[in-house]
């Protein structure tokens, strides 16, 4: 399933301070500290989601199977960033989620995109994702439409 939703919206945001360890020998931030940005987000979206407690409790929770960050311009200190995050789709196993990493000095300086799988972490096997957490991410999204890209649509019967 799709999320449909605007371009900019994105439902969490972090704010950090651009450290001045984060910085290269070029005095621009290392091109890894970008996916230490996302992860913040990443893990703030998993909060929000009671994911933390289900991996704790029922050693059912998140595995990063995939990430990958476009870098639109460089980041320098002092600055403080906003980390954003978003879930494009909701698949059975798994969802895939955006983020955009924004500064007051240059603007939008980088996106990425993830594909986050659900596990039982004693079984090592894929998990499905749950009716509760699919509706719980449609809470965080604000949204209530979806594209079935699994599903044909809808037709009368005659």
């Amino acid at each position: 399933m799709a999320l449909t939703q605007e371009n900019n919206r994105f439902p969490i945001s972090v704010q950090i301070d651009v450290a001045w360890s984060d910085l290269d020998t070029l005095g621009v931030v290392n091109n890894v500290i970008y996916y230490r940005y996302f992860e913040r987000a990443r893990f703030a979206y998993y909060e929000k989601l009671g994911l933390i407690h289900s991996m704790l409790s029922q050693k059912i929770g998140p595995v990063l199977a995939f990430s990958s960050c476009r870098y639109l311009r460089s980041l320098t200190w002092p600055d403080t960033i906003t980390a954003k995050a978003r879930v494009r789709e909701i698949k059975t196993h798994s969802f895939i989620m955006e983020f955009a990493i924004d500064s007051p000095k240059v603007g939008r300086a980088a996106t990425g995109e993830a594909v986050v799988v659900i596990i039982n972490y004693t079984t090592g096997e894929k998990v499905p994702i749950s009716e509760e957490l699919t509706q719980k991410i449609i809470d965080i999204e604000d949204t209530q439409r979806f594209l079935k890209a699994s599903q044909p649509p809808d037709r009368e019967c005659r």
